[in-house]
């Protein structure tokens, strides 16, 4: 796929990964529309891609509104007139033990990590459906592979999102439309710079936005990275239930 003047829309896109994928996309002259809840972060992103090329359209959008999801993709639309590519990045992690187990926790994370991806591509469906072509870029993890302990909500959260983009993969296929899911491992972010202990195979986000993007070019259905941790992952999902447990509780 040549991104060259495509439009391409990201969540998430005020740190981290999606601001990383704004950098290069910019660089391939995409037109960009660039959602968060932080709209200052945008703003500035868009500041300093001013010089690239790209026309940049800052959103605030919070993706566990629906309505404001809407509001911005109908702006997204009447500025653009279509939208390409949907990189749907927005995600949040929390580290909750047992002891301070509490479904708010739940709530927040499968609001923005499962849900809030669900209303973007419910709101993205039909037009890509129309025009027979679209592409939806979902950021998964591989921690979706087994239960970590402490992050029970989070692993199941990208499970979730994981077999989700499976199934719509399949149905949007005869429509011209491509599903895309992305599953890092660890990766150089404010997100995973609060965790507080041993990220192996920790990789930099330059490195990672570049695997990214290539394999978006090359239409690959799931781009998982690093190649350690993912033979890792691969590993840990056929460890029988009680060397899987007996390992974890050693940890």
């Amino acid at each position: 796929m040549n991104l060259n003047k495509k439009t391409i829309l990201i969540t998430g896109a005020s740190s981290g990964i999606g601001s990383g994928l704004a950098r290069a996309f910019a660089q391939e002259k995409c037109n960009l529309i660039l959602l968060a809840r932080r709209k200052n972060l945008l703003d500035e992103l868009a500041d300093s891609l001013k010089d690239s090329g790209s026309s940049i359209l800052t959103l605030k959008c919070d993706v566990t509104n629906k309505d404001e999801v809407k509001q911005c993709i109908d702006e997204a639309l009447k500025h653009f007139g279509i939208i390409d590519i949907a990189v749907l990045n927005s995600g949040i992690g929390k580290s909750v033990k047992i002891q301070n187990l509490n479904s708010e926790d739940a709530e927040n994370i499968f609001d923005v990590n499962v849900l809030g991806v669900i209303k973007c591509i419910e709101l993205l469906i039909p037009g890509f459906i129309k025009n027979k072509k679209g592409t939806i870029v979902g950021v998964s993890s591989l921690a979706e592979a087994r239960g970590f302990a402490n992050n029970g909500f989070y692993c199941a959260s990208k499970a979730a999102l994981s077999i989700f983009l499976e199934s719509i993969r399949v149905e949007l296929k005869k429509y011209g439309v491509n599903v895309i899911t992305v599953k890092p491992g660890f990766v150089r972010t404010p997100m995973t710079d609060k965790n507080n202990f041993k990220m192996p195979f920790l990789m930099d986000l330059d490195k990672a936005i570049k695997i990214i993007v290539n394999g978006i070019k090359k239409e690959k259905r799931i781009i998982q990275f690093p190649m350690p941790t993912v033979i890792g992952a691969k590993i840990l999902k056929i460890l029988p239930d009680r060397i899987y447990e007996y390992i974890s509780q050693k940890r």
